[in-house]
């Protein structure tokens, strides 16, 4: 059965790949090699395979080259993307910095026109009160003078009837003149009297002037504070957030930085507004509350420069590999492949801890940031910084290679805080918005 299937495949095969002989003639000799149709079979199979490998290894190189420039454009436009807004972001910050630190100016001197009104006020309700005791003491006076001029007419009269005509005229004359000197001191206490109450008229009038002009100054002020508080908002929250969607503590931070700008004195301190033990008013509560916003900002502002938010490579680049498992191993950082040379930036203020060979990481650079954090960057071709060297964010610290356990050139970012790595495009991703 076997034999008689395989007659008919050897016939099925010499249709298509007839035996042929191939001769090596020598000077001497004639030999022959004989080549079956299987062989045949076998040696057309595995030329069509290899061409088929070649055609599809060529479409492959092909379509990733094709690939590959498209994400470099796409990257480069991204980058510009991100470029532009970085610079609105920016000067909007610096817009927003200048209006709050207007504001703060308009607001110290509406506390002190304030307190300058309040003092006028309280001046003018003094003033005010001494004029109602004046009047009081001048009616009263009045009033006396009038019963005394009543008593000496009556005595008067009692006088004419007990002496007869001789003594009425002199007591006619001592009358008139009596009268006479009573109207006088009657007409002066009158004019005294009435230019007091004008005084205590204007008094009041300029204390209600004072009351309506303290009340437009409350207004104003209470337009300074929302727009004061609407800035604080817009310029803590979105820190706050930043902070926060890098698995970073707020709370922890900024005690970080109190302990670490403590120093206090100067033209500079922080304002706050004190009662000197007693109650804030709501106007000076609002004040310190924002005046603890600003110091807030300011830390955060601080904390910011500290931390690694920056992207370590500014030209375009391509992200070929992410932070996580990887063949079956964990990848404790980001890679960034790009032209041999590319400039490498510090992604915060930091001191650098290594600067040299490192097994695997080829030339690698650490640096140790506030807030226990520690960034890496691995592969490098060159190194251009030096072990105990402070760094600024955005300074250039290396050169983008090939060295180490590496595949091709590129960088190998990683951070880690206390030891442990984290994402860093947790970081990158975070201040995207901010800076």
């Amino acid at each position: 059965m076997r034999t008689r299937l395989a007659i008919h495949i050897h016939a099925f095969l010499e249709r298509f790949f007839p035996e042929r002989r191939l001769f090596l003639r020598s000077e001497t000799d004639t030999r022959f090699i004989r080549l079956r149709p299987g062989t045949q079979l076998i040696a057309f199979t595995g030329v069509g395979l290899l061409i088929a490998w070649s055609i599809v290894a060529t479409a492959i190189l092909v379509m990733d080259s094709i690939g590959s420039g498209n994400f470099r454009e796409q990257a480069k436009r991204d980058q510009e993307t991100y470029q532009l807004r970085l610079n609105e972001i920016s000067s909007e910050r610096d817009l927003r910095s200048g209006e709050a630190v207007a504001a703060q100016e308009r607001f110290n001197a509406a506390l002190e026109q304030i307190s300058l009104m309040q003092s006028q006020l309280l001046s003018s309700e003094t003033r005010r009160r001494e004029l109602e005791t004046g009047i009081e003491v001048i009616q009263s006076t009045l009033r006396r003078t009038m019963k005394q001029r009543d008593e000496a007419r009556v005595a008067l009269a009692d006088t004419q009837n007990e002496s007869g005509d001789n003594t009425s005229i002199a007591a006619q004359d001592l009358n008139a003149a009596g009268v006479d000197a009573l109207a006088v001191a009657l007409a002066e206490t009158a004019k005294e009297r009435d230019e007091v109450y004008a005084e205590a008229q204007a008094a009041l009038l300029r204390a209600d002037e004072m009351k309506l002009e303290l009340e437009l100054l409350e207004e104003k002020n209470e337009q300074i504070f929302t727009q004061l508080e609407d800035a604080m908002t817009v310029s803590v929250e979105p820190l706050e957030k930043m902070f926060s969607n890098a698995g970073l503590s707020t709370k922890s931070l900024l005690q970080e930085v109190r302990r670490g700008y403590s120093g206090q004195g100067g033209p500079l301190t922080p304002l706050s507004i004190s009662t000197s033990g007693g109650v804030l008013d709501p106007n000076a509560a609002r004040a310190n509350a924002l005046l603890n916003d600003l110091d807030r900002l300011n830390m955060y502002r601080i904390a910011a420069e500290t931390v690694p938010f920056a992207n370590p490579v500014k030209a375009a680049v391509r992200y070929t590999s992410g932070f996580g498992m990887r063949w079956g191993r964990m990848h404790k950082g980001s890679d960034f492949a790009g032209p041999h040379g590319t400039p490498i930036y510090s992604t915060a203020d930091g001191v650098i801890v290594h600067a040299g060979w490192s097994s695997g990481y080829g030339r690698l650079i650490k640096i140790k940031h506030a807030h226990g954090i520690e960034t890496r960057y691995a592969h490098l071709a060159k190194i251009r910084v030096n072990v105990g060297q402070r760094v600024s964010r955005g300074e250039r610290i290396g050169d983008m290679g090939n060295s180490g356990r590496s595949t091709g050139t590129h960088l190998h970012y990683e951070v880690r805080i206390n030891g442990k790595a984290v994402n860093p495009m947790n970081f990158i991703k975070a201040a995207r918005d901010v800076f």
